[in-house]
């Protein structure tokens, strides 16, 4: 994913959101709907949250430094996870504490049409944003499917504010429902039910969101594609004949280290050893311009002690692991 793509949905959605925000807490003000309240605090949270998108991928811009050799490309992974714990604690929870609150004490809502209207306009305009984070991840999506796309990203700002803007727009509805319901029958209690679902919903994309921001910060390795073509890119059948194993991690969504021991000609000489290695890396960069750190080992390819040693199928990134 371009970084450009990814700051311009995360600016699309932080439009919207300041808005809606904006809109929901005057709402609230007119008619006393919790929901209003609940969702206007959901807007809030999310225009914060893509502040932190926006902040990490600044601070993850940084050169290296002689305490972090590897750069500061993590930061994006750091700041995505804290926008998982913002949507769970003030998203999630103030709208399950709101609802429950308005179940044990309900009231009528007033001055109907400001939350109707309101929300109207906030379907509205979150849809565009939605539409920006759709277009823009599908630039970068290729055949994968949303669910694999989210579950697969190396950058983590599209599947962040996909999955932020898909909850936004169920969230809406369900508070158009809770009101409209509460509307009609008189009861309050409606709008605490929309509230308390609208918490639900958004605890459960902040579950999702950690969980796989998480696995990016403990470190993956490079895609498949990515794999077959550093595999491809290494072995030249002349001065590398194989590759005895490989390890790759991200050291950020558009920075990738590269491990390998390599087999070389048993009578290679030092100089033509270094050759071989520098030609490899380069061969290497041409075909995954993000694998920009590279260490390659050479050794003498053994079949006794390829039978040994670890099974090249249980390391990351290795030639046999698909």
């Amino acid at each position: 994913m371009s970084a450009s793509g990814g700051t311009k949905a995360i600016v699309a959605a932080l439009a919207a959101n300041l808005a809606i925000a904006v809109a929901k807490f005057v709402a609230f003000l007119f008619s006393g709907s919790s929901s209003m309240l609940a969702e206007s605090v959901h807007s809030l949270a999310d225009s914060g949250n893509q502040g932190l998108l926006l902040l990490g991928g600044k601070k993850a811009k940084r050169e290296a430094t002689p305490q972090h050799p590897f750069g500061y490309g993590r930061e994006r992974y750091i700041y995505a996870f804290l926008v998982s714990i913002v949507l769970f604690s003030v998203g999630g929870m103030f709208a399950i504490y709101e609802g429950y609150e308005k179940i044990k004490h309900p009231h009528e809502i007033e001055a109907w049409y400001w939350p109707v209207g309101v929300l109207v306009f906030a379907i509205i305009a979150e849809t565009f944003s939605f539409r920006t984070a759709i277009v823009e991840s599908n630039l970068t999506r290729g055949n994968l499917s949303w669910k694999d796309f989210i579950r697969r990203a190396k950058a983590p700002e599209l599947p962040v504010v996909l999955l932020e803007d898909l909850g936004a727009l169920v969230g809406l509805i369900l508070a158009l429902v809770g009101v409209s319901l509460a509307i009609v029958t008189g009861d309050g209690v409606w709008d605490g039910i929309g509230t308390l679902c609208i918490g639900i919903l958004l605890i459960v994309i902040a579950i999702v969101l950690a969980a796989e921001t998480k696995s990016l910060l403990l470190g993956e390795a490079a895609g498949t594609e990515d794999v077959d073509k550093i595999q491809a890119a290494l072995v030249d059948g002349d001065t590398v004949t194989r590759i005895i194993h490989m390890r790759t991690l991200h050291l950020g969504p558009e920075e990738l280290l590269v491990a390998a021991k390599i087999a070389v000609q048993h009578g290679d000489t030092a100089t033509e050893v270094a050759h071989a290695i520098n030609a490899a890396e380069d061969r290497i960069r041409a075909a995954v311009p993000i694998a920009r750190v590279i260490y390659l080992e050479p050794d003498i390819y053994s079949e006794t002690a390829a039978a040994a040693g670890e099974n090249p199928a249980s390391t990351p990134g290795a030639p046999s692991a698909h």
